[in-house]
């Protein structure tokens, strides 16, 4: 499968790579800076933002892993509507690297994570925006196939496979021997590539956690 991953030099773009690589897919690499790419794999130095549906037909799967610098948290959505806005009517898959602010707190689903009180102040506006972004892919993708990704509260960057991982839908998940929302980089790395590889959740957000810690 030819896999194009936006944001490859990033902690969690490179650990998709990796573990794309492992698995024998043909990965190429969307990145400002190449010279920052942890493999010898093919690029496109590219911003995110200049890219065209020209630079992204040939693949199958295009991962965002984009990460807004702090100051520019809208980016969290902005990306997300220009690639909405170019892959719209063709046949790639888009897979988000979301976050887990965005999931409900219980069942009810009454409140999101980054709504409760308490709710880090520094990670609000990034959360926030992330909340927008999901919501444009909901409302404005009728004719794009996307999957967004939300990691556990603490997404450990770590590479450790070892515990494996359960998935969840739009509700935080706790590890079920720990209590504990976690999850390691590695982990989710082998969540996307199993979506990716047989895909459960079209057009929908799922989430994941550690099955222990």
């Amino acid at each position: 499968m030819k896999i194009a991953i936006i944001g490859a030099t990033g902690h969690v773009g490179s650990l998709v790579a990796a573990e794309a690589l492992d698995r024998r897919h043909e990965v190429t690499a969307i990145v400002r800076h190449p010279e920052n790419l942890q493999y010898d794999i093919p690029f496109i130095k590219k911003d995110l933002y200049d890219l065209k549906t020209a630079d992204l037909i040939s693949f199958d799967v295009v991962v965002d892993a984009f990460s807004a610098p702090r100051g520019a948290e809208e980016q969290h959505k902005t990306s997300i509507e220009h690639l909405i806005s170019i892959l719209r009517g063709t046949d790639l898959r888009l897979y988000i690297v979301g976050g887990a602010g965005t999931l409900y707190t219980d069942e009810s689903k009454q409140t999101k994570l980054y709504q409760m009180p308490g709710f880090p102040k520094v990670v609000f506006p990034t959360s926030k925006n992330m909340d927008d972004g999901l919501n444009a892919l909901k409302k404005k993708t009728t004719n794009l196939s996307w999957t967004y990704i939300s990691p556990s509260a603490n997404f450990i960057h770590s590479t450790d496979k070892s515990h494996g991982y359960i998935a969840g839908a739009e509700v935080l998940l706790n590890s079920p021997s720990s209590g504990q929302s976690e999850i390691t980089m590695a982990e989710y790395a082998v969540a996307m590539l199993d979506e990716i590889e047989n895909p459960k959740h079209l057009n929908q957000r799922f989430t994941v956690v550690s099955k222990q810690n």
